[in-house]
């Protein structure tokens, strides 16, 4: 019989979540990777530009907005949504080399200086209540930047976009990531600031959380400005 209220009880070092129906509820995190745990956003926006004002194309912050969450080579389309002249696609995938070239450059600055407010302190509580914990993310730099930050050791497991092949919107990475944490979606609640990102997560079946504004989200059912303005019990009540 279905249960009206919902539950919380402990089993071993964590929670035991169940919802309304007595379902069992988030037994993994996953998270996307840039602007959520570490900030490499602007990174991302300077080789794009570099590699834009190379090839006489306009490129600025608001086009930049569109590139959240989505792969490199539908970001590069978009670069060139402003291009004049046509692109074969063998020029295409040197663009997107050449920008990506650039930015894995720039990663050789990444410390653990660069993971954002409220990360750590966030994949700490998790682990203290025995949540697995996983990245989802489109980025096939996944694991540098998890080395270069120093956060290799705080999760689970990573799917990236060195094992998919169909980016955000697309819920790919995330069902990659729940099946690697041995769970199933409705276990999984996803932490994304992207709004591809976040319908990813909403077409995997999955909870999601929102981190950004709430005009970038809007389809967000919950968010915060950054983890650092929220707890894992907040996180986890859904």
């Amino acid at each position: 019989p279905h249960q009206t209220s919902t539950k919380i009880a402990m089993m071993g070092a964590g929670f035991f979540f169940k919802n309304q129906t007595g379902a069992e509820m988030i037994k993994g995190v996953i998270f996307d990777l840039d602007g959520v745990l570490v900030s490499t956003d602007e990174l991302h926006y300077l080789a794009w530009k570099a590699l834009a004002d190379d090839e006489g194309i306009h490129f600025d912050r608001e086009i930049n907005q569109r590139l959240r969450g989505v792969s490199r080579m539908e970001s590069l389309e978009i670069l060139l949504d402003k291009a004049t002249a046509q692109y074969t696609p063998q020029q295409k995938q040197e663009f997107a080399e050449r920008k990506n070239n650039c930015y894995r450059e720039s990663l050789a600055a990444l410390t653990p200086a660069d993971v954002l407010a409220g990360s750590v302190e966030i994949l700490q509580a998790l682990r203290q209540r025995a949540i697995k914990i996983a990245i989802g993310s489109s980025s096939k730099n996944t694991p540098l930047i998890m080395e270069r930050a120093g956060l290799l050791e705080a999760v689970d497991q990573i799917a990236d976009g060195n094992d998919i092949t169909r980016s955000k919107p697309d819920p790919e990475v995330f069902l990659l990531a729940a099946e690697r944490l041995g769970l199933q979606p409705a276990e999984c609640l996803v932490v994304e600031d992207a709004a591809a990102g976040i319908e990813a997560g909403l077409s995997a079946g999955m909870a999601v959380f929102g981190i950004g504004p709430r005009e970038r989200l809007p389809q967000a059912p919950r968010r915060a400005d950054s983890l650092a303005e929220v707890t894992a019990e907040q996180l986890l009540d859904v």
